[in-house]
């Protein structure tokens, strides 16, 4: 009697487990069923290491068909040999079939590299691989540089000897609103009989499509138009020799401070500072593109009276500086200060010249990161800051925005004395036969240079 009710308790055993794995079969069923639904294209994703996919469900379901299900040998060995089972237990055989169960869930948690082909496997380990070596930054970057991309598309970029009027209406009768400038951009509204409508600063008009390009055309123009400038996001940014935190550091910029890109890599960006080309890392700094824009007939007639009203203050404090400083000189002994070297060649406001003469006399005097004091050290913007402060010019400590002071000048080549000339990084004061005066170095100091010894950025007069 206790064997037939240990053989009954066996059969029950194994019509549960057979259940259970015939369940487990019809959930993968459902699975692949249901899964077969998803779209074929038009979807990107990734797979990763420990995911399972609609294939892998199905090459599981296969191999447990060909498993040896335990249950059932048992039933077959407890019909020819009823006594040698008697002896087992009900209690071992729902262990036999807890043990089968978790073997079934073991091979269908098994990991995707032991059930993918060789093939498939290799492409998720690179798509895995891929997917976590690119860092955030990364990532964040190449979203940027594509939206760049797009928004160059529908830029309208000017490709004239001087400028190109914008209209009010896409005829020659129309309304002349402002200029767009060779160069310079405006984004796209729309086209109408060869005119492309545009949106420039304050300006919105109509230009003739031929003077300009739009489309992909604009893409490549516009790479090559456009100012790449790196703005300096930390207190004081490490410009290194090479692209890598264990290069030489070659100098050190201030917070905000602009400098132009040369080149572009994964991590660093090439850029143009005095001490030479050096490497700073894009996590330091933000990366923009400047494009001039149009400028419309009001703008254009503030402007010119703007600066024609900061030149007139400007010239009444110098005026009232070298007074003051003719005073001083007259009341103290001659002969006990070394005259200033002279290295205008005339030309341009007699106080410009007054300020590129001032300035000469401090060559020689040490540079210092961060310094003001025209004879103890100072850097560039500092001396730039410090020479026109003796003329009662405010101007800022700051080599990028010192771009912004005064008036535009058009080119070295229209360059007088006193003027302001920006570069990366770097500003100095224009004093006339090609040549400025700045603090370049703490290894030069104070010194004189040829003005195209780098590649000027602006040009800006305050006199």
């Amino acid at each position: 009697m206790q064997i037939k009710n240990v053989r009954k308790a066996g059969r029950v055993t194994a019509c549960a487990l057979s259940a259970a794995l015939m369940f487990s079969g019809m959930n993968m069923d459902v699975l692949a069923k249901e899964a077969s639904g998803l779209p074929s294209a038009g979807i990107d994703y990734f797979l990763s290491s420990n995911a399972t996919s609609v294939k892998n469900l199905k090459d599981e379901e296969e191999t447990q068909e060909t498993v040896p299900v335990a249950d059932e040998e048992t039933d077959s060995e407890e019909e020819t040999d009823g006594e040698e089972k008697a002896s087992v237990s009900p209690t071992a055989m729902a262990s036999a079939t807890a043990t089968a169960t978790a073997t079934a869930a073991a091979a269908i948690a098994s990991p995707v590299k032991e059930l993918l082909p060789e093939k498939e496997d290799k492409v998720i380990e690179e798509t895995v691989e891929a997917s976590t070596t690119k860092s955030l930054n990364q990532m964040e970057r190449e979203l940027e540089t594509k939206r760049e991309e797009k928004t160059f598309r529908s830029l309208v970029i000017a490709k004239v000897n001087d400028y190109v009027n914008v209209r009010s209406m896409p005829s020659e009768e129309g309304e002349i609103l402002g200029k767009l400038y060779d160069k310079s951009v405006g984004e796209f509204i729309s086209e109408e009989d060869g005119w492309y409508e545009i949106e420039s600063g304050s300006v919105t008009g109509y230009v003739k499509a031929e003077y300009c390009v739009t489309g992909e055309d604009a893409v490549d123009l516009a790479k090559k138009v456009g100012t790449r400038i790196a703005t300096v996001t930390t207190t004081t940014l490490k410009v290194r020799e090479e692209p890598g935190l264990d290069a030489v550091v070659l100098g050190l910029i201030p917070i905000d401070d602009q400098l132009l890109v040369t080149e572009e890599l994964d991590e660093w960006v090439k850029v143009n500072i005095e001490e030479g080309d050096g490497y700073i890392s894009k996590d330091y700094v933000t990366l923009s593109t400047e494009f001039v824009k149009a400028e419309s007939k009001a703008e254009e007639e503030a402007r010119l009276a703007k600066e024609a009203a900061e030149r007139k203050a400007a010239q009444e404090a110098a005026a009232r500086a070298e007074r003051e400083r003719k005073a001083k000189s007259s009341s103290s002994s001659s002969g006990q200060e070394a005259p200033a070297p002279v290295y205008v060649t005339g030309g341009g406001s007699e106080l410009g010249q007054s300020v590129a003469n001032y300035a000469c006399q401090f060559v020689g005097n040490p540079y210092v990161y961060g310094g003001t004091s025209l004879t103890n050290g100072a850097d560039c913007s500092g001396f730039v800051m410090s020479v026109y402060k003796n003329f009662g010019v405010s101007l800022p400590h700051s080599s990028a925005a010192d771009r912004s002071v005064g008036a535009a000048v058009n080119g070295l080549e229209n360059a007088q004395p006193g003027d302001i000339v920006c570069y990366s990084g770097h500003v100095g004061i224009y004093v006339g036969n090609g040549q400025i005066v700045h603090a370049s170095t703490s290894k030069t100091g104070i010194i004189v240079s040829n003005a195209n010894y780098r590649s000027v950025l602006s040009v800006r007069r305050i006199f």
